[in-house]
């Protein structure tokens, strides 16, 4: 079983003794990967809750340009809208595609063709923090540890080549190849696959943030107020165990607003991410959940 590490807590000190818990040292040149939110967005994660773990690991704070025609499309304005949001306060900060892309093996799955295409600033880094907020996403159901290294390290071509299954690298075109919901899924594992393998396991770090549950992602620039109560701070070595506990969480929970959340998963199958992770071999959804409170 895999242990998943939980505090109900949520602030700086909280996040730096979950990470210590992991007993796993990033080495060289640490990337945090998060969300920096769409503008408009209010839910995405506070730069002074991260502040201090980002800056006790030396870490630098890493996005990729979005596949969608908002304010973070085009690289100047994503980094307008980072520093609006405070990060550039924090840490260092990178926009991972800015400068292209390059393209690394997928080795196993049957949608990318044996490709997942990131922002070629990865390069750079020797290992990775997949820092994420837990919420809800209208297209993959929820977003977790899984979302964030798929989805948020590929560029915004890369992006546009697991949402449309493999069919199209244009941000245009893959609004027209978006049916295959479970196929979707499927490649945001595959392209985790990719990223894992990139880096190593040993060079890899999973924490989720659960608070300001919204069923709507930190993309969208108008999301939904939550609706459930905050819940605390899931960290894990193991990606699939993790996104796995969050889920549980969430379906397990007593308050009664997870009701749109819980809706919003299951329409859109969001577990199946998880299911298919695993069987890539990339974790396992069996877990235990270790208090540290």
């Amino acid at each position: 079983m895999e242990k998943v590490y939980f505090t109900k807590n949520i602030n700086s000190e909280a996040l730096i003794k979950i990470y210590k818990a992991l007993n796993r040292d990033l080495k060289g040149k640490v990337a945090v990967k998060i969300s920096t939110g769409e503008p408009g967005g209010h839910n995405y994660l506070n730069p002074q809750l991260i502040k201090g773990l980002v800056s006790e690991l030396k870490g630098t704070i890493v996005e990729c340009c979005t596949a969608y025609r908002g304010k973070r499309f085009n690289v100047d304005d994503h980094y307008q809208a980072i520093k609006d949001h405070g990060f550039l306060d924090i840490a260092p900060c990178d926009i991972m595609d800015e400068e292209g892309e390059i393209e690394i093996p997928v080795l196993t799955g049957q949608h990318l063709k044996g490709i997942n295409i990131v922002g070629s600033h990865i390069k750079n880094y020797d290992s990775m923090l997949m820092l994420s907020h837990f919420k809800g996403h209208a297209m993959g159901g929820f977003g977790g540890a899984l979302k964030n290294m798929s989805i948020g390290v590929a560029s915004k071509n890369g992006k546009a080549w697991i949402h449309s299954v493999g069919i199209t690298k244009d941000p245009d075109e893959m609004w027209h190849h978006t049916d295959d919901q479970d196929g979707f899924l499927e490649s945001m594992a595959e392209a985790c696959e990719a990223v894992i393998n990139y880096f190593g396991k040993e060079n890899m770090v999973y924490i989720n943030v659960m608070n300001n549950l919204s069923i709507d992602c930190d993309c969208d620039s108008n999301p939904h107020d939550p609706e459930m109560k905050d819940i605390g701070i899931f960290a894990s070595l193991d990606p699939v165990a993790l996104d796995q506990a969050c889920y549980d969480a969430i379906i397990n929970s007593d308050d009664s607003g997870k009701t749109s959340l819980v809706k919003r998963m299951e329409e859109k199958h969001a577990i199946h991410t998880v299911e298919e992770a695993e069987r890539l071999g990339l974790g396992s959804r069996a877990y235990e959940i270790v208090n540290i409170d």
